[in-house]
């Protein structure tokens, strides 16, 4: 049985990685960072799919390492989050440089610590025009640094099963799997309710939709 370290943002990705994991038999731990994004809002959802499956989960405080990172939307409250759709131009406004390689490491740590062997991360193949983190080329590379720094001590490997994955084929997974996707949080503002708009939440509302699922989100507003 596999003992794997999973990184739950709060997000509908990482909660289906959740799921996968625990339904292919892996024993699952949760990390979610706070690296001093905007809101909390996906962070107290991380903790309520946690809850859900009663699987351990501890909370990561890098806030430090956030506020180095300015000039991303997610982290500098100056930046405006742009509204849109992933393939927009506008959304290179929510890159967080390198915060994957950082979150990763944190995370291979941590696994190698408790004789996990695996850390998954749940980025996916929507996410690959944008983010050069959450590309095939960077989790294969992300993968030989756990390896190689590991090595002996717990030979940790970086795996990503999404990464070929669309964000519908996940929404779609998810809902073969039970997954409490009404638990997850996308939006990038917060607020107390998703704000439809931005890249995450029309990205959202789309995966369900073409996914043939019925969509527990409350939105702000409906973009066309």
């Amino acid at each position: 049985m596999t003992h794997t370290i999973a990184l739950l943002s709060g997000g509908l990705d990482s909660t289906v990685l959740v799921a996968h994991l625990l339904d292919q038999g892996h024993t699952v731990d949760a990390i979610s960072v706070d690296y001093g994004q905007r809101h909390a809002r996906e962070l107290d959802a991380a903790t309520a799919i946690a809850d859900h499956y009663r699987i351990r989960h501890q909370l990561v405080d890098l806030t430090a390492v956030g506020r180095l990172l300015t000039g991303s939307a997610l982290t500098d409250p100056t930046v405006a989050v742009p509204h849109g759709h992933y393939a927009d131009e506008s959304m290179r406004a929510t890159v967080v440089p390198n915060r994957n390689a950082i979150l990763l490491m944190v995370a291979v740590g941590v696994a190698a610590t408790r004789n996990a062997t695996a850390v998954a991360t749940a980025v996916h193949a929507g996410d690959h025009p944008i983010y050069p983190d959450c590309r095939p080329e960077f989790i294969t590379a992300a993968d030989r640094c756990a390896r190689a720094a590991t090595a002996g001590y717990g030979d940790v490997t970086v795996t990503a099963p999404f990464v070929a994955m669309s964000k519908t084929g996940i929404a779609a997974l998810g809902g073969r799997l039970g997954a409490p996707l009404h638990l997850s949080w996308s939006c990038y503002e917060g607020g107390a309710q998703h704000c439809g708009q931005c890249g995450t939440c029309v990205e959202r509302r789309e995966s369900f939709t073409d996914a043939g699922l019925t969509d527990p989100t409350t939105y702000r507003t409906v973009t066309a």
